[in-house]
């Protein structure tokens, strides 16, 4: 026998199953709702936070921006212009003329670090502080005999900031730096960044104003826009440290300048703070830094070092009576380090040598017919003229 039919139980269904649309239905608009609304508070929330802490939105601060403001707020204190009064003799008779360049601080007394061509033939030097505090009482302490390197000193101070001199020895190419300098010798501690270009390069260095120039070796290549002006001033690092003094632009050239590596200086300065002037540590020797041509010049094995060996005005490489001859350095050794740190590598031996003071002892690691030696040597004073 058949069921009988029940119309009423298939209404039931039909209006259960209609209600549980219309609930679904009501939960998505709420839901969607509820999403708008939070999209729209967050979006008024965000710029609320944003113009409450600056109306500028020149000072919304990326993180490369903030490094680099924060080295130079840390820097800028430690780096001063150099006014000179350069006489010159014209067919009027004699004139006067001012120059510019930048120093960096290097100790809390007085002391300034710049280029030997800043204040090279200047009557009167000046320095300038960061904040404009101006100091006439400044002496030439001495310049590198070998390198463009000044050292001042303004008397009668004893809290001024120094800067914290870095390691030019683990400089990489393609790391960020940022310059500081009294740019074009009118805009004061000018802030400009980029990058290691390259090192070891060597250069003309001159004031930008057409007076004499000179050869350096081993300088740092970067791209920081560098301007007549910035000479003496410092290269840094992201942390803040000099690894470099700026020293020279290109000529006809955009993005090339070039800096001293600190360590060149540090041998030097030790003598100036130690109160004994201006002493250069000397090695005794001529030398040539090796690359894969010169190698195959001489028929060397090594490619990377230096190569002992005279030049025009000499038969020999070896100073005679020299620190390096007392140590047993011969011609046609090929140094490959200095204390441990590679020879072109990591700096030329100029560089290297620099980095220690007359009376310091070094460890050499030499190449000589094949075979790999050691010789320490204790450096002496750059004898004077």
């Amino acid at each position: 026998m058949k069921e009988p039919k029940r119309p009423g139980l298939f209404r039931t269904i039909r209006r259960i199953i209609l209600l549980l649309i219309i609930l679904g239905i009501g939960a998505l608009i709420g839901i969607g709702a509820l999403l708008a609304y939070n999209y729209s508070h967050t979006n008024r929330s965000a710029v609320t936070t944003r113009q409450t802490l600056s109306d500028d939105g020149n000072l919304v601060k990326t993180s490369q921006e903030d490094v680099i403001a924060s080295v130079a707020d840390k820097v800028s204190p430690s780096v001063v212009s150099i006014v000179t009064d350069v006489t010159t003799q014209t067919i009027f008779g004699a004139a006067t003329q001012q120059a510019a360049g930048t120093g960096i601080v290097v100790s809390k007394d007085g002391y300034i670090l710049t280029n030997r061509h800043v204040i090279s033939s200047a009557s009167k030097v000046q320095v300038v502080m960061a904040d404009g505090t101006t100091h006439e009482d400044v002496q030439v302490v001495g310049t590198d005999p070998l390198n463009d390197v000044a050292f001042l000193k303004i008397d009668g101070v004893s809290d001024l900031r120094a800067a914290t001199l870095g390691d030019s020895s683990t400089v990489r190419i393609g790391q960020e730096v940022i310059a500081i300098g009294n740019s074009l010798g009118q805009y004061q501690n000018t802030v400009t960044s980029g990058i290691i270009s390259g090192k070891g390069r060597p250069v003309s260095a001159g004031d930008g104003s057409g007076g004499s120039t000179e050869s350096l070796t081993d300088l740092l290549q970067t791209d920081a826009a560098i301007n007549p002006g910035n000479s003496g001033g410092p290269l840094l690092n992201v942390s803040g440290q000099v690894i470099g003094m700026n020293t020279a632009v290109a000529a006809n050239a955009q993005g090339i300048g070039f800096a001293i590596p600190i360590n060149a200086t540090k041998g030097t300065l030790k003598s100036v703070l130690a109160g004994k002037g201006v002493q250069r540590a000397y090695l005794g020797l001529r030398y040539v830094p090796l690359t894969a041509a010169v190698a195959k010049q001489y028929n060397l094995s090594v490619t990377e070092g230096a190569y002992v060996v005279g030049g025009e005005n000499s038969a020999t490489g070896v100073v005679s009576e020299g620190p390096a001859d007392k140590a047993g350095v011969k011609d046609k050794d090929i140094i490959t380090k200095i204390n441990g740190l590679t020879v072109g590598r990591q700096g030329g031996v100029s560089s290297l040598i620099g980095e220690y003071a007359p009376g310091d002892t070094v460890e050499l690691v030499i190449v000589r017919d094949g075979r790999e030696l050691t010789a320490k040597v204790t450096l002496a004073a750059y004898p004077s003229d």
